[in-house]
C-alpha cells in the first residue's frame, strides 16, 4: 500500500521553504481522535513512522537527526517501524529485537546504510542474524530475539498506532499524538522538522491557554 505514494514522492525536492503560517489540512492534518502519546503531562511527544527500506526515510534520517539534537528537554522523540506485510514487518521486527538487546543506537543508522549504500536487503532471519553478530550479539541470541513473543508484540502495536495515525506513506512525523507531518504537505523532506518545530510550539501555546 505504502510503495505507490513512495514512488510518487520521488519528485518532491529535497529542500523546501517553510511556511510562514501553518494551515491546517494543507502544511499537515489533525486526526481526527488523539492518539494516546507514552511521555510526562509535561513533555511533547514527537514519533517518526517510518520503513528502513524506504529512500526517502533514508534522506530524512540527517536533517531529522539533527532536529531532534536541537530540542529542549520538553520534546521527546520516537520511532515507531512501519508495518505492511513482508518486508516491512521483518525489519520491524528487527527493530524491536535490536532495541530488546541493546544494540539498536548503534545499528539504528547502519541498518539504513546497509541497504541504501551496499544493497543489502536485510530481510531473511539468516541475513539480521549474520547483521546483528557484527554488534556483538550471537546468532542464537539475534533469533531468538527476533521470535520472540515482546517483539512480536511490539510490532502488533506498531501496526495498530500505524492505523490510528490514519498513514498511507512514509515517512510522517506524528506530533503530540494529533498533528501529522507528511514529505506531500510539508513540501519537502527537510522541511518536516521545521514544521514540526512549529507545531511542537503550537502544542506549548495551546497547554498555556
Amino acid at each position: 500500500m505504502f510503495k505507490p505514494l513512495m514512488i510518487a514522492l520521488m519528485g518532491i525536492s529535497l529542500s523546501s521553504p517553510v511556511t510562514a503560517d501553518l494551515v491546517e489540512g494543507e502544511d499537515y492534518t489533525e486526526l481526527d481522535e488523539a492518539v494516546e502519546t507514552s511521555v510526562d503531562d509535561d513533555q511533547i511527544e514527537v514519533t517518526e513512522a517510518f520503513w528502513y527500506g524506504c529512500p526517502h526515510c533514508y534522506n530524512l534520517e540527517e536533517p531529522l537527526n539533527e532536529w531532534v539534537a536541537e530540542q529542549p528537554d520538553d520534546v521527546v522523540f520516537t520511532r515507531t517501524p512501519a508495518t505492511m506485510g513482508g518486508d516491512w514487518n521483518q525489519h520491524a521486527a528487527a527493530f524491536y529485537a535490536a532495541r530488546e538487546l541493546g544494540i539498536l543506537d548503534d545499528l539504528h543508522d547502519d541498518f539504513f546504510t546497509a541497504i541504501h549504500e551496499e544493497g543489502r536487503s536485510l530481510t531473511s532471519e539468516d541475513d539480521l542474524a549474520d547483521f546483528f553478530s557484527d554488534y556483538g550479539v550471537s546468532e542464537e541470541d539475534a533469533r531468538n530475539a527476533l521470535n520472540s513473543f515482546d517483539v512480536k508484540s511490539q510490532v502488533n502495536r506498531a501496526h495498530a498506532r500505524m492505523r490510528a495515525y490514519e498513514l498511507t506513506g512514509v515517512p510522517a512525523l506524528v506530533i503530540d499524538g494529533r498533528y501529522v507531518i507528511t514529505p506531500s504537505s510539508a513540501g519537502g523532506l527537510d522541511a518536516m522538522p521545521e514544521i514540526a518545530g512549529e507545531l511542537v510550539d503550537k502544542v506549548r501555546e495551546e497547554r498555556s491557554e
